[in-house]
């Protein structure tokens, strides 16, 4: 026997019936994945929230908010992403809640996102006296923390 007519009757033995036949899954497996990721438990330390933009949310409130979303900071992750959420509204956030931020940055020793905190208070204030004021505010923590500003890290890029 010649090794074309061992081929032959080698894929004969594989080859579908039918004409054209879609291969088929059990209904059991193709509904698995969707019932397992609901079925799994939530590993988030940090609060559910549901849908609820805060619009009608007052200065304080939202000072509050995240001075608590701060306290409650645990890894670096959770660190940026509320820097990130609490720079993302149109306003330039507390000095409380800034301290906060810098503590946690601190306490999850993520020295570069500290750097970062100041970057974020000089793009959002409105004025450079403001900016200034800010820094005047948190000067003791800055320094207590050893957190130095970018002006400071690279002078010729001013």
């Amino acid at each position: 026997m010649s090794p074309i007519s061992v081929f032959r009757v080698a894929t004969r033995a594989v080859r579908p019936s039918g004409f054209i036949r879609a291969a088929q899954l059990p209904r059991a497996r193709v509904q698995f994945p969707i019932a397992q990721a609901i079925s799994r438990p939530s590993f988030s330390t940090s609060a559910q929230r549901y849908s609820g933009h805060h619009e009608d949310e007052t200065f304080e409130e939202f000072s509050d908010r995240f001075e608590k979303e701060f306290d409650g900071v645990q890894d670096v992750f959770e660190l940026q992403r509320n820097l990130n959420n609490c720079f993302a509204y149109d306003l330039v956030p507390s000095v409380e809640v800034l301290t906060a931020a810098l503590k946690a940055a601190r306490r999850v020793n993520d020295f570069p996102t500290a750097v970062r905190v100041f970057e974020g208070i000089k793009a959002k204030a409105e004025t450079k006296e403001q900016y200034k004021q800010y820094l005047e505010a948190l000067e003791s923590l800055r320094l207590e923390l050893g957190v130095p500003l970018r002006e400071e890290l690279y002078p010729e890029e001013q």
